[in-house]
This record gives C-alpha cells, sequence and structure tokens, in this order.
C-alpha cells in the first residue's frame, strides 16, 4: 500500500508539472493525438556505456484515433523499465535514442503489449532527427513487412523525460529471438547435436567489432588487410555453447568458400543450399531503392533456422535506415544514378578510407546471372504492387498524417527540415538542405526522389540480365574473345566470349586512338560462355577495338562501324 501511495504521489507530481511548467524548448505538452510516454528516472542521468539505471515508465494510450492527455491514467503500462542511450554515431547526437527492458518489482524481465505491439520486454525508443521527414525507418520497416519478412513494427509517440519535453519518437520492436519477431527455433546451450544444434541463430555485421563472434578469413575486396566479422546476437555470446559457434562458424564459412571458388554453378552445388536467396534478393532490392548508406556493410543481420524447418540462412530483419532515400552527402548515396553495392565494392577512395566494407560475397552474387534473373523477376512483381509509385507515396502520407499534429511541436526543439545546425555529434552533410523549407518540402523531395531511383532502376536492372550465360554446348577450357557480329555493323553488335576459370571480366572498348569510350563489361563471371551487346548509335563511322582482361590474359578483336 505504501508503494502504490509512493507512486501515486511521484505520477501526480510529474503531471501537474507537466501541465502548468513550460518545457525545454518552451514546449507545454498537455494533450496529444500520439500516445504519450512519461519517464522519471528519479534523478539519474541516462547513460551511454552498455551499462542501464532503472526507471518507472508510464504510457498513456486511449487507443487508435482517440486524444491522450497527460492528465488521463497511464492505462497502457505504469511499471519499472531499465534504459540505456542507444546507438553508436548518434549516441553524440543532441536527440538521444533509447534501449529499454519493461520490468516487474523484482527486475525481472516483464513481457507486456505497449501500444497495441505483441507482447516482449525489449524496447527501443527511436529519435527521428537528422531524419527529417520523421519516417525514414518507418517506411523502409513497413516495405520489408509487406513484402513477406519481419521487420520491427513501429508506433509513434510524444516522449517527456524528467519532466522534460523530448519530441516525437518512435516506439520499436529490438531484433531478437521471439514468436512475434524472429521465429526461429529456441536454441539451449545444452543443444549441441543433431538438428538441436543447426538452429536458431542471429548473427550481424556491425561497427561493434569487439563483441564476440567470429572472423571471416577472406578480404572484402582483393588485396585488403580487413576482415569481417559476424557477431553473435542469438544465442547471445555468454549464452552460446563452443559447439554452437563452431556450428554457425563453419556453416557460413562453408558458404563464403563456395562463393569464393566460383564454382556454384550445378545445381548440386549452388549456393541456393545454404541462403535463402530470396532473402538476400529482396534485401538489395531495398538497399538500392533506398541507397542506404549504411547498406550490406553496417547493422546488417543474418538469421539462420533449423534444418529440419529449411535450414537456410536469411539476410535480415533490416535495420537503420535514417541515411537512406538521399539523406547522405557521402558516398554517392544522395544520387539517384548507380548501384550503391557496386560503389562499395569497386571504389577504391571508399576502399581506402573505410573500414567498414561489405562481405565479398555481394558482389559475387550480384554478378551471378541466375541471382540477376531471379532480381529482374522479383523487381518487375514488385513494381506491379507495393513498389508502384502510388502504393509507396500511400504509406509516406499515411505516416506523414500520424505526425501532423506533433511535429510542430517537435521541430520547435529540434532542428526542422532544411535546418543545417544540428548540434553536437558527427552528422552527413545533407544534400538537400537548401531546396527544402518547410515538412511538405521534405515530403514531396522525399517523393521525388523515389520516383526518380525507381525509374533509373527500372531501365537499369533488366541490364543486368543482358549478359547471361550460355550453356549449350558445355564448359570451355580456354580464354577466348570472338569476333562481333555483324561486322561491320550499324548501330549495334554482338560480342561473344568465354571463360574457364571464375574470375573478374573487363572489356573496354577503344577508337582509334587509342582513347577508352566506353567499358562494356566489369563484374565477376562464373566459369561460361557470355554474350554482350555493344551499341555504337551515338558514334561515327569508323574503326574500333575491343579489349577484353580476364585471368592473366589480354585479348583485343578490330570492329567496324559503317553509318
Amino acid at each position: 500500500m505504501e508503494l502504490f501511495f509512493s507512486r501515486f504521489i511521484i505520477k501526480s507530481i510529474t503531471v501537474l508539472l507537466v501541465l502548468i511548467l513550460p518545457l525545454f524548448g518552451q514546449v507545454e505538452l498537455s494533450s496529444s493525438d500520439l500516445p504519450i510516454v512519461l519517464i522519471d528516472t528519479d534523478g539519474k542521468d541516462i547513460r551511454s556505456d552498455n551499462i542501464r539505471i532503472v526507471a518507472d515508465m508510464d504510457i498513456i494510450y486511449n487507443g487508435p484515433d482517440v486524444r491522450n492527455s497527460v492528465a488521463d491514467s497511464a492505462n497502457n503500462y505504469s511499471g519499472k523499465i531499465s534504459i540505456e542511450i542507444r546507438g553508436q554515431s548518434s549516441s553524440g547526437w543532441d536527440k538521444k535514442s533509447y534501449g529499454l527492458e519493461t520490468q516487474d518489482d523484482e527486475g525481472e524481465n516483464l513481457n507486456v503489449s505497449l501500444i497495441d505491439l505483441p507482447a516482449e520486454n525489449d524496447w527501443i525508443l527511436h529519435a527521428p532527427y537528422f531524419d527529417r521527414s520523421l519516417m525514414r525507418n518507418v517506411l523502409i520497416y513497413e516495405l520489408s513487412r509487406e513484402m513477406g519478412w519481419f521487420s520491427s513494427r513501429t508506433r509513434y509517440c510524444e516522449l517527456v523525460i524528467n519532466e522534460e519535453y523530448k519530441g516525437i519518437y518512435v516506439l520499436m520492436e529490438k531484433i531478437k529471438r521471439d514468436k512475434n519477431r524472429v521465429n526461429i527455433a529456441k536454441l539451449n546451450p545444452d543443444e549441441t547435436t543433431g538438428d538441436e544444434l543447426t538452429g536458431g541463430y542471429i548473427l550481424r555485421i556491425d561497427k561493434e567489432s569487439w563483441n564476440d563472434g567470429f572472423v571471416s578469413p577472406h578480404p572484402p575486396f582483393s588485396g585488403s588487410s580487413l576482415r569481417l566479422k559476424y557477431q553473435y546476437v542469438y544465442p547471445k555470446p555468454e549464452d552460446i555453447a563452443d559447439e554452437q559457434k563452431d556450428y554457425i562458424k563453419n556453416f557460413v564459412l562453408d558458404f563464403e568458400n563456395l562463393i569464393d571458388s566460383g564454382d556454384f554453378t550445378d545445381p548440386l552445388n549452388s549456393y541456393s543450399q545454404f541462403i535463402n536467396v530470396s532473402s538476400f534478393i529482396d534485401y538489395l532490392i531495398l538497399n538500392e531503392l533506398s541507397r542506404n548508406v549504411d547498406g550490406y556493410r553496417l547493422s546488417a543481420y543474418f538469421y539462420k533456422e533449423k534444418d529440419s524447418n529449411g535450414g537456410l540462412l536469411h539476410t535480415g530483419p533490416v535495420w537503420d535506415y535514417n541515411f537512406s532515400f538521399g539523406n547522405a552527402g557521402y558516398y554517392n548515396s544522395w544520387l539517384i544514378e548507380g548501384w550503391q553495392i557496386i560503389y562499395f565494392t569497386e571504389n577504391s577512395s571508399f576502399q581506402r578510407r573505410d573500414s567498414f566494407q561489405p562481405p565479398f560475397w555481394w558482389k559475387v552474387l550480384f554478378n551471378d546471372p541466375a541471382f540477376s534473373k531471379q532480381l529482374n523477376e522479383r523487381w518487375s512483381q514488385l513494381r506491379q504492387t507495393l513498389l508502384s509509385k502510388n502504393s509507396i507515396n500511400d504509406i509516406i502520407d499515411f505516416y506523414a498524417d500520424k505526425t501532423d499534429e506533433a511535429r510542430d511541436r517537435n521541430f520547435e526543439i529540434w532542428p526542422g527540415p532544411g535546418e543545417t545546425d544540428l548540434g553536437g555529434g558527427w552528422h552527413p552533410s545533407d544534400p538537400r538542405s537548401s531546396e527544402i523549407n518547410s515538412y511538405e518540402d521534405e515530403i514531396n523531395m522525399l517523393k521525388s526522389w523515389i520516383s526518380d531511383r525507381i525509374d533509373w532502376m527500372d531501365d537499369n536492372i533488366p541490364l543486368l540480365t543482358s549478359v547471361m550465360q550460355s550453356s549449350n554446348n558445355g564448359l570451355p577450357k580456354n580464354y577466348i574473345l570472338k569476333q562481333n557480329y555483324p561486322n561491320p555493323f550499324n548501330p549495334a553488335t554482338i560480342i561473344e566470349y568465354q571463360i574457364p576459370k571464375a574470375g573478374h571480366v573487363k572489356i573496354n572498348i577503344y577508337n582509334r586512338l587509342g582513347q577508352k569510350i566506353k567499358t562494356l563489361v566489369d563484374k565477376w563471371h562464373t566459369v561460361g560462355k557470355y554474350s554482350a551487346k555493344f551499341d555504337g548509335k551515338n558514334l561515327a563511322s569508323g574503326i574500333y577495338f575491343y579489349d577484353m582482361s580476364a585471368g592473366d590474359t589480354r585479348h583485343t578483336k578490330e570492329m567496324i562501324l559503317i553509318k
């Protein structure tokens, strides 16, 4: 009874202070059309050193489309939490994101449903700060879910900590193994043999390389001294048994070794025996559609099922896309044109300056004809439904409407659209700030960027399959560059070539002065016979040369364009 009375007094004082005092940034919150989250740390600072503090949290949520007041009872949650500042670069920003666990009065994890989300105890309060649309993570998670994969469900809310208004936040589900999250089998420490040993597992590639995990022996690109680390997410590093460490390490490295060998064209020895190809294709589509500057290389999650449930490695869930959809002014990620995966795997400046590289096998998969064919088919399917421009615009409008009232309060205390002074911590430059003066500008720019990006991908995804392997006449034994046909030609011609060993192939076109006018082929090939189309419609009549570099060989042929 005494504990109840004390908590009642604390809550009553908090409500009165919120009602009568101007809060941080001169914003006073009395009611909202979003759920209201009140956190009281009893004077303790929330820490960013992986040490959580205990606090009290009340959530006021009267249901969908019902207004919420700080004077209302905490009808959604009223209890203990442990809380910390989360994020890496973002932990230095003025507007902090938080990780929290709901707990009982004994400090044990307490599974509860918050704001209509499935019951669990691990939660994220994400702070949309540099992303002034307030929705880039929300949007990408929605697209991923609609594509058929688990992705964190989200709820907008307004946050008050120790009587200070903190603005709009997004309550999100933390990535973890759970029947309502990453729905893979539970793996106990004593399950070290047979089918039990084979799953489930969750891994991650991220900045926190000191976390326990295993290191790939394969460099991210040729000649690099860097090595990527797969971190244990589930089971946790302190829980995973040695036999389980060995199993998941060997499984992933067997996949990597197969990709590195290039000998995966035989259906009986394909990479599809290791990975769920559909998940890799959808992950690539989302990263390329958004040109996620952290894509493939940071916050990159993977999970593996038990063999009795398929046993394949999946990419995902997708995570952390606030620097996407043209929202960061580095690594070409704001540009409409170009493949982000090609930039990451071929740009020498990026490879020299950034220690966080994508796994080498992304480039191999991207250049594999079979993978490209499935990518083209999946893109075409999605463009008729979820990824139509109208569909994406409807989703954007839906979430923009959610924050219509609350964002005015949010932008009173945090930098709004077009503002460049973001306070402390590292931030990427915003390549669009000079063109944006309002939230409406921000949303219109987001829609326009996505529309233009879709147009570019519509034009270029089919080209990935234009250089296709021919399997009609067996595998070649030598490097051969054939004479183009027709020759002479006007305006297009076909160049055929074959390689007896998996590796990188480059074909360049030169004029009579030896000046390179086009790179026709620049990609990884498996063993096989190939063809590429060269279009000379913008060139003058004359003699041209094409040159193939593959393995340790180089071959050159002459061709004639007559108009």
